[in-house]
């Protein structure tokens, strides 16, 4: 029997210079407040790797320094009653959902004063007065229970979309293309954000995926994609309209990818050596987030370097007092293990 000819093929994946952005034109007071909260989303990622390292915080813990852009730009285009769902990483989508920087901070310290009354920790947190749906530990399940969460949106018709966020290694899970299936079949009002950062774990893309371009992954269930500059937050918001507008009016799912990088390691114990200082510094000098929202305020006349200072005094009050908050927050009651049980 002949052999199958075989062929290395080096998956198509092109860097964020090259993706054709458009821009949301932003107010004034839209452009401050994108910064502030991209701001506060930094500090109290910084905080948290702090209160880690003091041994404040147990279990895993994922930071989102350096993708602060996304969950901004995206939050901006939802209304009340849309829902979110995420993976694991998922404090400044708490933060995002206008969550109190208290509670979140509680909950990762494991106190009774969090969101999730101390038991669920960074990567679980839940807040249905909120829309939030959850971070979740199991690599893509969010995304099955968010088009989960669409159809119910749906079927009550709410009028409401449903964004469900996971990363580029859960993109390879089987049940992400279940979901797809589904969500087109029914026409779903759900926003599929797939929040590339370029690395699942110590992988690279290129190493994982066989199609690199993540935009694409709907195709095949004739969902549309968009590849979006992720670090750019008025790009992720013209982004997020459009998809906003599309789901809401009744055309079924579609898919953004957002081309991002995270600065730290894929959890506290991670040291990232599978990468060079030098790409993560060329990022950061290159594509900040809030470096480049910072120059536009500051190019546009709207703030000046004194305003941007007071800016970040403040985001550094609410975030120590945060962590003030947290510490001094009881620990659960024994009682507790008993409570939210389900059976």
């Amino acid at each position: 029997m002949a052999k199958l000819a075989t062929k290395k093929i080096s998956p198509r994946y092109r860097p964020l210079s090259q993706i054709a952005t458009a821009t949301y034109d932003a107010s004034a007071e839209e452009l401050k407040t994108y910064y502030r909260q991209m701001l506060l989303m930094r500090r109290f990622e910084e905080k948290a790797g702090q209160m880690y390292g003091m041994g404040l915080i147990g279990g895993f813990c994922h930071l989102y320094i350096g993708q602060e852009a996304v969950v901004t730009g995206i939050q901006a285009a939802l209304r009340p009653g849309d829902k979110v769902i995420t993976g694991y990483r998922d404090h400044a989508h708490m933060l995002a959902c206008g969550i109190d920087p208290r509670a979140v901070m509680a909950e990762l310290t494991g106190r009774a004063g969090g969101i999730s009354k101390g038991k669920g920790g960074s990567m679980h947190m839940f807040s249905v007065e909120h829309g939030f749906y959850g971070g979740h530990g199991i690599v893509g399940a969010q995304v099955s229970l968010g088009t989960g969460i669409a159809f119910a949106e749906k079927y009550r018709e709410t009028g409401g979309v449903t964004v469900a966020y996971f990363g580029d290694g859960a993109a390879n899970q089987g049940q992400v293309y279940e979901s797809f299936n589904m969500a087109e079949l029914w026409k779903l009002p759900v926003i599929y954000v797939i929040e590339n950062n370029q690395y699942a774990m110590g992988t690279s893309v290129n190493r994982a995926s066989a199609e690199g371009e993540l935009y694409r992954r709907g195709e095949s269930f004739r969902i549309p994609g968009r590849q979006v500059d992720g670090m750019n937050v008025l790009a992720v918001k013209a982004a997020a309209d459009e998809a906003v507008a599309w789901s809401r009016g009744g055309n079924g799912p579609i898919l953004l990818e957002m081309k991002t990088y995270r600065y730290r390691g894929h959890s506290m114990s991670d040291p990232a050596k599978y990468r060079s200082k030098e790409e993560v510094q060329k990022m950061r000098a290159e594509h900040d987030p809030l470096d480049q929202a910072k120059k536009r305020l500051l190019d546009a006349g709207i703030l000046d370097e004194e305003s941007l200072k007071t800016i970040d005094r403040e985001v550094k009050e609410i975030v120590a007092d945060a962590a003030d908050f947290a510490t001094a927050s009881p620990e659960p009651e024994p009682s507790e293990l008993w409570t939210d049980v389900y059976a």
